[in-house]
């Protein structure tokens, strides 16, 4: 049986956007890591607000989401390995991900670390949720470009869809 339950996920720049999130009733926060995150111009997380604000959504039975939604570049590496062990040791419930360079290294560094497809990735057919899914992805952001009719091709995977309202 499929899950058709909606989850509003908000972003949050810094610990008190990720404090008023929950407080407005938001499902789950999505929030930066400081070196690799794509909204720039957000405070962003380090190691040290990354696991506050886990244990703060956790306590309030919020799910937390990190992304690490830029190009990386082969001198970032050992940053990227250290930047998804933080994840994975702050409790993070999964990493928002556009490149399958980090994908295939976040399955080697914490296996048990769901994967979510950025919008970065630009997913906009059944065929690349699919792909995806076979290769372990939990859920996939969609291309805003994607009409109804194409999104639901897409729910016929069976893997979780986010959209941009």
């Amino acid at each position: 049986m499929k899950n058709n339950r909606i989850e509003i996920l908000a972003p949050a720049g810094g610990y008190d956007s990720v404090v008023a999130a929950v407080r407005s009733g938001a499902d789950a926060v999505y929030v930066g890591e400081k070196m690799f995150s794509a909204r720039a111009s957000a405070q962003n997380f380090d190691e040290e607000e990354l696991t506050k604000a886990v244990a703060y959504c956790h306590i309030h039975g919020v799910k937390l989401y990190v992304t690490i939604n830029t190009i990386v570049f082969d001198d970032e590496f050992e940053q990227l390995k250290k930047a998804i062990t933080i994840a994975a040791k702050a409790d993070a419930d999964a990493l928002i991900i556009q490149n399958m360079g980090v994908a295939r290294l976040a399955h080697e560094i914490a296996p048990d670390l769901p994967l979510h497809a950025s919008t970065q990735m630009s997913v906009h057919t059944a065929s690349g949720v699919k792909a995806l899914y076979e290769l372990g992805f939990k859920r996939v952001v969609l291309s805003r470009e994607m009409s109804k009719y194409e999104i639901k091709e897409a729910a016929k995977v069976p893997i979780e869809l986010e959209v941009f309202v």
